[in-house]
C-alpha cells in the first residue's frame, strides 16, 4: 500500500477532460490550433458556429485551465479558514460511528469479512442492475442523512469560502475542505473495501487507498442535471441523501473501455440512504429534476496499484505532478505489483 508516500496528480488534469458546459462537450486543450483541429467539428455540431462563439469557448477553457492550476493553493487556504472559523452544527458527524450506518450495511460488512465470503454470497445482499456491474445497497440511516443535510446547509449558509466539487457541478461541498475526510470518509472507504474486493478485483477493489469525496446539490434555478461523463475513480459510491424531489434519475451507458456503436442505457432511481457502487469508468449522467432539491454524496475511490500504470483520464502512463492531500490517487517511489491479487485488505 501507499502509507507514508505522498499522493500525486497527473499532468493531464491541466489539459484533458475540460468540460464546455454550454455545448455539453469534454475537450482536450493544448492550444488554439489543436482545439480547432480536434474539437472544431464537434463544437459546430453542437451549435458553436460563429467565430465569436468559438472565442467565448476559448476564453472559458483558458479560464478553467488557470482555475485548475490555482486549485491546490486555494484549497489549502480554504481548509485553513474553515478549520479556524467554521462552527459545525453537528460536530459528532465528523467521526464515523456504527450508528450512522444502516443495519443492513453492517450485516453485509460482517458477511464480507467472514471466512469463506465470496461474490455469489455478497450478491444475494445487493440489488444488481443489468450486466453493467452496478449494485445498490443500504448505507446510512435516516437520522444520519437528515443530520448531514443540516450540517451541509449550515455550511452553505455560512460566510465560509467554498470550492466547487468539479467542473460539472457548481453547487455542493468538498468534504476534505469541510474537515470530514480523515475521520468520516476514510473509515467509510476502508469499510467498503471488503465489498469492493469481491465486486471489482480487477480494478484494485482490495486496495483502494485514496479517494475524493464531495456532496452535489441539484435544485431548480441551480444545477438541474449532469451530462454524460465517467469518473476519475476505479470505483464510485453514490449515496442519495434526500431531500424531497421529483425526477432526476441517474442513467448508465457503457464502460468507457468497451465502446459500443449503439450504447444501451438504463435508468436508476435514487433511493434515500442507499448507495450505488459502480465502476468509475462507467459512462453515466443525471436527468433533470422537476421539483425540489436532490443531494448526493459522491466518493471517488482510487487504487494507486491500478492507476500508477495507466491514468484513467488520459489513458496514458501518468506524468506525475505534486498535489495536495490524496491528489488524484497516484504514487511514486515504489515498484507496483504485477497483479492486483496481492493487494492487502489491511
Amino acid at each position: 500500500m501507499s502509507a507514508g508516500r505522498p499522493f500525486r496528480g497527473c499532468a493531464c488534469f491541466f489539459t484533458d477532460n475540460i468540460f464546455v458546459g454550454r455545448f455539453g462537450l469534454h475537450v482536450r486543450y493544448r492550444d488554439e490550433p489543436q482545439l480547432r483541429r480536434d474539437h472544431g467539428r464537434a463544437l459546430r455540431e453542437r451549435g458553436c458556429r460563429s467565430e465569436e462563439q468559438f472565442r467565448e469557448v476559448l476564453r472559458e477553457i483558458e479560464a478553467e485551465v488557470q482555475r485548475r492550476k490555482q486549485l491546490p493553493h486555494q484549497s489549502v487556504e480554504r481548509r485553513a479558514i474553515i478549520s479556524k472559523c467554521y462552527k459545525p452544527k453537528h460536530p459528532e458527524l465528523y467521526t464515523l460511528q456504527d450508528s450512522f450506518l444502516a443495519p443492513e450495511f453492517l450485516e453485509i460488512e460482517r458477511f464480507c469479512t467472514s471466512p469463506g465470503a465470496d461474490l455469489q454470497g455478497l450478491l444475494s445482499y445487493l440489488e444488481s442492475f443489468s450486466d453493467k456491474r452496478i449494485y445498490r445497497l443500504p448505507v446510512f440511516t435516516e437520522q444520519f442523512c437528515q443530520a448531514l443535510l443540516e450540517e451541509l446547509e449550515n455550511f452553505e449558509q455560512s460566510d465560509m469560502p467554498k470550492g466547487r466539487p468539479n467542473t460539472m457541478n457548481n453547487y455542493g461541498v468538498l468534504l476534505n475542505e469541510l474537515g470530514m475526510d480523515e475521520r468520516l470518509v476514510t473509515p467509510l472507504r476502508e469499510r467498503l473495501r471488503p465489498l469492493t474486493a469481491l465486486l471489482y478485483p480487477e480494478l484494485g477493489g482490495a486496495c483502494l487507498d485514496s479517494h475524493r469525496a464531495f456532496v452535489v446539490k441539484y435544485a431548480l434555478h441551480e444545477d438541474l442535471d449532469l451530462s454524460s461523463h465517467y469518473d476519475n475513480a476505479e470505483v464510485t459510491l453514490n449515496v442519495s441523501l434526500g431531500k424531497e424531489f421529483t425526477e432526476g434519475n441517474l442513467y448508465f451507458g457503457e464502460f468507457n473501455q468497451d465502446p459500443s456503436p449503439v450504447p444501451q442505457y438504463i435508468e436508476v432511481e435514487h433511493v434515500w440512504g442507499r448507495g450505488l457502487l459502480h465502476r468509475g469508468g462507467q459512462v453515466h449522467g443525471a436527468l433533470p429534476i422537476a421539483s425540489g432539491e436532490r443531494w448526493n454524496l459522491i466518493v471517488w475511490m482510487r487504487s494507486s496499484a491500478i492507476r500508477n500504470r495507466l491514468c484513467p483520464m488520459c489513458r496514458r502512463k501518468p506524468e506525475l505532478v505534486e498535489a495536495e492531500g490524496f491528489g488524484d490517487g497516484f504514487t511514486e517511489g515504489e515498484e507496483q505489483p504485477q497483479t492486483v491479487s496481492v493487494c492487502a485488505l489491511g
